[in-house]
């Protein structure tokens, strides 16, 4: 089936079309959201998300770009939001303990090893994922999309919505401040 096609089904309401959208990316999504998030439980939720958000808006959809990259830009957004959405919770419950009511604190997650990471490369790729987690968003999103995903760094730019030298300078940066993170982690483990 083509991409005009199946868009014009979905927006005629198509359950069949939408369930080949979701055959068709859900890794791609589920993946992107699992680079971001860090957690395979949470990754499943905004992987729901990005679907029921692009069944929702795809009136919406212009086709101006692929179907796939506006898919990537709903899940970027989508694991962003939930990250933000998890951090305020988190500073929520220290507040709330601070005031010494009974809620118990949130807890750091445990290390968060990729699924897709071969088991000899796993405590280098727990770092990376530590060292991840502190970038800023843009930085972050960046990153997941061309070093995990794969994606071209046009491609970064139509999903991020910015320009080919911005997603560089991104990506500069991010590289920058992950060498940074990584050796200071390690001078602490000698």
């Amino acid at each position: 089936m083509g991409e005009q096609e199946l868009v014009e089904l979905l927006k005629s309401g198509d359950e069949a079309a939408f369930k080949y959208m979701v055959t068709s990316w859900q890794d791609m999504v589920y993946n992107t959201a699992l680079g971001l998030v860090q957690n395979e439980m949470d990754a499943e939720d905004v992987a729901q998300d990005v679907f029921v958000k692009a069944w929702e808006s795809i009136e919406g959809f212009k086709g101006e770009s692929k179907l796939s990259t506006w898919l990537y830009r709903i899940t970027v957004t989508k694991s962003l939001d939930f990250l933000r959405s998890k951090k305020r919770k988190k500073r929520f419950a220290y507040v709330q303990s601070l005031f010494g009511l009974n809620d118990e604190l949130v807890v750091d997650p445990p290390d968060f090893v990729h699924p897709g990471v071969v088991s000899e490369k796993k405590q280098m790729s727990v770092a990376l994922f530590k060292a991840l987690n502190t970038l800023p968003e843009q930085q972050k999103a960046a990153f997941v999309l061309s070093r995990i995903e794969g994606l071209n760094h046009k491609e970064v730019s139509d999903v991020m919505g910015t320009t080919v030298p911005a997603v560089e300078s991104l990506l500069q940066r991010a590289k920058l401040n992950l060498r940074k993170k990584l050796e200071s982690s390690y001078r602490k483990d000698e």
